[in-house]
């Protein structure tokens, strides 16, 4: 659940509120692709419920990931407008937020505070990724600990500032997606 707390430690209530109004649950069917690789997406998803299997052609189709509640799926595409590098199938019947990108873009360009907040918590969280995807192939690891270092599994002294609102703003949002 690390990486939505990451985007919602960076966003205001109020960007938050046009997520909730501007997304849509979506349920996934068990073994259903929700992204396939080189094809073009049109949606950011939020994982809610479930997990996903994230596989790559160029790997012989070998799974290099298991994502779950609180993650992200389709964040690079909707920063870049290229196709996704990656296959997305979910492994469990699963729900996730689907936040189109056109909606998205013409509020970003419309709303400058919104824009600046949401892409501080897309750099913030594609650059946890890839330090975490750097580590499990190896890069660094004949270092010794060191107690000052932050490894994968830990989160930015900064970004802890806001974990736990972070995780009252997405305990908020499966409350009302819910329906409780």
């Amino acid at each position: 659940m690390k990486k939505v707390l990451i985007i919602l430690g960076e966003l205001a209530d109020s960007d938050i509120e046009w997520l909730m109004r501007n997304g849509r649950k979506r349920k996934i069917s068990r073994g259903t692709v929700l992204v396939t690789e080189g094809k073009q997406i049109e949606s950011l998803y939020i994982v809610l419920e479930g997990m996903f299997s994230i596989t790559v052609k160029a790997l012989k189709n070998r799974e290099v990931a298991r994502i779950g509640v609180g993650e992200v799926l389709g964040e690079m595409s909707c920063i870049d407008s290229r196709p996704p590098s990656a296959t997305v199938t979910s492994v469990t019947d699963s729900v996730v937020l689907d936040i189109t990108r056109s909606d998205l873009m013409k509020s970003l360009k419309s709303d400058l505070p919104f824009a600046a907040r949401f892409y501080r918590a897309m750099a913030v969280f594609l650059s946890d990724r890839l330090r975490g995807t750097m580590n499990r192939f190896g890069y660094g690891e004949d270092e010794p600990l060191d107690e000052d270092k932050e490894y994968e599994d830990e989160l930015d002294s900064g970004v802890l500032d806001n974990v736990a609102l972070a995780g009252a703003r997405f305990e908020g949002i499966l409350h009302r997606l819910r329906g409780n």
